[in-house]
């Protein structure tokens, strides 16, 4: 059987794409709270002392939008070690305004989608939480790096920081992680062979079980040699420049559209989270072992443009049957998708990094449609 390989990246909350997303649905999640029906797309942008906040934003009562920002730029770890990237000192810039009445106009009327555009959901027996292999341990490799920074493990370890992982197929099956890429932002002082020995133990071994660790696997770290300068003042970051991170890794089609401080009624977030519940839960009711929806809107319009259902002929029953059933079991209008996922709630701020999807803390990731899937199809 042919042996092929694939490999997906991640990056921690500290880089400076993911410390921009995680401004911006922390402002989302702060109108959410004031106001379950607010309308916010807030766009950041982050570099070497400065912060600028701008967007749409329409909600009833009033935020703090600078010390919102301050505040989970110190959370994720930017809390004074860097002068020239330290939540409490550096220059905040709100260029936030109220949402445009047309696009309000069409939106509100019978909940139509806030954009045109198509989204992509996927699912795929690879992992027990349905995601391909290499982005669901490259997120894990990437969320292990901030814990052992926080608890004071690695104490040397700073917010910025890349993962990446290699696996090898045979056929369609993943076989063994072949290559792990670790670059981590640190203090000044440590060798990087000390750290690659420690990251190696207490990341990359925790993280990849012992059966998928291949014999030969090649670890590579820090492979500059140097990684003391990072987050902001190396690199700036914006809103929504992760968006691969953010769903498979490259493993399947993406429709463009990013997600952080989007409201639910941007379809480009609340229908990609819709196409994601939808696809786990046929490939858990057992119809295909490998799925794809796409769904397209048009502005201001509640029902989907298109829907289509790819099985990569995987499916276990006829594939114009699951494209039925699809259509039977899943409501794609924006309000049944914010009903049925309750996206007005204020649950936005964890997703900002380690992955939209995968993580069954989310209401998207739920398998509650399976057993209805199965009768549907005759499993």
């Amino acid at each position: 059987m042919r042996s092929s390989y694939f490999t997906s990246e991640s990056v921690t909350e500290g880089h400076p794409d993911k410390v921009a997303d995680a401004v911006s649905d922390a402002v989302l999640d702060a109108a959410l709270n004031l106001d379950p029906t607010a309308r916010v797309a807030c766009e950041t942008f982050v570099t070497t002392r400065l912060a600028v906040i701008g967007g749409e934003i329409s909600a009833s009562g009033e935020m703090d939008i600078e010390q919102i920002v301050r505040d989970r730029i110190i959370e994720i770890g930017y809390d004074g070690f860097d002068p020239d990237f330290d939540g409490a000192t550096i220059e905040v810039l709100n260029r936030v305004d109220e949402q445009s009445p047309d696009i309000a106009q069409g939106v509100s009327k019978d909940m139509g989608a806030g954009d045109q555009g198509m989204m992509f959901g996927f699912a795929v027996d690879e992992t027990e939480e349905l995601m391909p292999l290499p982005i669901q341990l490259a997120h894990r490799l990437a969320e292990r790096l901030a814990r052992v920074r926080k608890s004071g493990l690695l104490d040397y370890l700073r917010p910025d920081g890349k993962t990446q992982v290699m696996v090898r197929y045979e056929g369609d099956r993943p076989i063994a992680v072949e290559k792990v890429l670790i670059s981590t932002h640190h203090a000044d002082g440590r060798s990087n062979e000390e750290m690659k020995s420690e990251i190696f133990e207490v990341v990359v071994a925790e993280v990849i079980p012992d059966e998928l660790l291949s014999p030969g696997i090649e670890f590579i770290f820090n492979p500059t040699g140097r990684f003391v300068i990072g987050g902001p003042v190396a690199d700036t970051g914006l809103t929504g420049r992760k968006v691969i991170v953010d769903t498979y890794g490259g493993y399947a089609r993406h429709g463009g559209g990013a997600f952080s401080g989007k409201d639910s009624t941007k379809v480009d977030r609340s229908a990609a989270y819709a196409a994601r519940w939808a696809a786990k839960n046929l490939v858990a009711a057992g119809v295909a072992r490998r799925l794809e929806i796409q769904v397209a809107y048009a502005i201001g319009q509640p029902e989907p443009f298109s829907i289509h259902v790819d099985t990569f002929r995987t499916e276990a029953i006829d594939p114009e049957k699951i494209e039925s059933i699809v259509g039977e079991i899943f409501d794609f209008r924006p309000a049944s998708i914010i009903s049925s996922l309750r996206l007005t709630e204020p649950v936005f701020s964890p997703t900002a990094a380690y992955g939209h999807f995968g993580r069954p803390a989310f209401s998207w990731e739920q398998l509650d449609r399976v057993d209805e899937i199965r009768m549907a199809a005759g499993i």
